[in-house]
């Protein structure tokens, strides 16, 4: 008989975490002290005030999940503050045993005259770096009884947005008040992916990858199509947040138009029904082709379950997610937290859940947890990547053993 998957197990063993956003992955504590030192006129200063009004176990819809970021990113204004909650997640993820994760953010919400693009990412990177010396310094990563910690930074664009969400949005708005919005976002993602592809290949900085965020129904993806060629064409990896609130055409054109190499959530991949294209004839072959596709391209889906709950309620439980189905088509997919904070969760908790509901087994449990450390958008060489990839599959063996569920 198979030993029973445990969450001692769970946490013990390394973990990735491929979609994080860091301005929903404060510690509460932090994001109450920073909100003090600001002025910040909080709903609350106490932390169960905090969870009881703004970061909730269930949500009305998603503006409900989403208006704790405005809280987030009003602290996160000065290289020093960024400084800190970097580190800080960085630490909270290697407490749990998450090895490699990749923190995105939108730069572009924290840009101003006085404070730039590289300084914002390095002053990430600085927080990541000073918590990975620490980890492998120690002794348990020297005497390898434990794998080093990774990280990649992910830049965001985002499909819409609004002059009152920071002054470089504001700015672009003023000086293209004329311009069609498409045309507005289409300009800041592009400045955006130029940044990142300087920032990764002359800055020295740990830019692995750009990504699209927000508002998915109404701005599809294509009005950036120009940033992620821009990306294709320097050799910058691509995620994109597709299938979280809209259909499979959505994961579609993200492949097609944005040359994703990964789909962040990929929701409503199986969602025939929510094909609008009069133009597709026969949605289910359409569906059936484009999960074949990503099966075989091995495109990795980075889902995100309680986040997922929280934004669609009429999920209401994890059985009821596409998981079950995507690991039947044996998709490559990875789980992730998409935001500690924002949805009360962690990798551990993330992977129980799913393990729990879904009654998953051994084998899909190693997939799935190697298929993080694989999808990766590791900052180093591939030779250097398969390297890392081989020590997390040893050290994964080795605890699986250890726990008996290595037959």
């Amino acid at each position: 008989m198979t030993a029973k998957i445990t969450a001692e197990f769970i946490k013990a063993i390394p973990k990735t975490d491929l979609h994080l956003h860091l301005d929903g992955s404060l510690r509460l504590p932090t994001l109450i002290e920073l909100g003090k030192e600001a002025g910040l006129k909080l709903p609350s200063f106490d932390e169960e005030g905090l969870r009881e009004l703004v970061f909730k176990e269930q949500y009305k819809d998603l503006p409900d999940y989403l208006q704790g970021f405005g809280y987030t990113c009003a602290v996160m204004q000065t290289e020093e503050n960024l400084e800190r909650i970097a580190y800080e997640l960085a630490q909270d993820n290697m407490a749990e045993n998450v090895r490699y994760f990749e923190v995105r953010f939108a730069p572009q919400l924290h840009v101003r005259e006085d404070f730039t693009m590289e300084q914002i990412v390095s002053a990430i990177a600085r927080g990541m770096d000073k918590a990975k010396a620490e980890h492998n310094a120690s002794a348990a990563v020297q005497e390898g009884n434990d794998i080093p910690f990774e990280y990649g930074i992910i830049v965001c664009a985002m499909r819409c947005f609004y002059e009152f969400m920071s002054p470089y949005y504001a700015d672009l708005c003023r000086v293209m008040k004329h311009a069609p919005k498409k045309e507005l976002f289409a300009v800041a993602s592009l400045e955006l992916a130029h940044a990142a592809e300087d920032m990764a290949h002359h800055k020295g900085l740990p830019v692995v990858g750009f990504d699209l965020a927000g508002e998915e129904s109404g701005y599809p993806a294509i009005y950036h199509r120009d940033a992620y060629q821009y990306c294709a064409s320097h050799f910058i990896k691509k995620t994109v947040h597709a299938g979280e609130a809209y259909g499979p055409e959505s994961i579609f054109q993200a492949i097609t138009e944005c040359y994703a190499n990964r789909i962040g959530h990929g929701t409503f991949l199986f969602a025939v029904d929510m094909i609008k294209d009069p133009a597709i004839v026969d949605p289910n072959a359409f569906v059936k082709l484009l999960v074949e596709y990503i099966a075989s391209q091995r495109i990795a889906i980075e889902v995100c379950p309680t986040s997922n709950l929280q934004t669609i309620p009429a999920m209401k439980d994890i059985a009821n997610h596409p998981l079950r189905t995507m690991l039947d088509h044996n998709l490559s997919v990875c789980i992730c937290t998409d935001n500690r904070l924002v949805s009360s969760t962690t990798v551990t908790d993330e992977l129980m859940k799913v393990i729990d509901s879904l009654q998953v087994t051994p084998r899909e449990l190693r997939n799935l947890v190697l298929a993080g450390f694989k999808g990766s958008f590791y900052p180093g060489s591939y030779n250097a990547k398969r390297a890392y990839v081989r020590k997390a599959i040893d050290r994964f063996e080795k605890l699986a053993a250890d726990f008996g569920l290595d037959k």
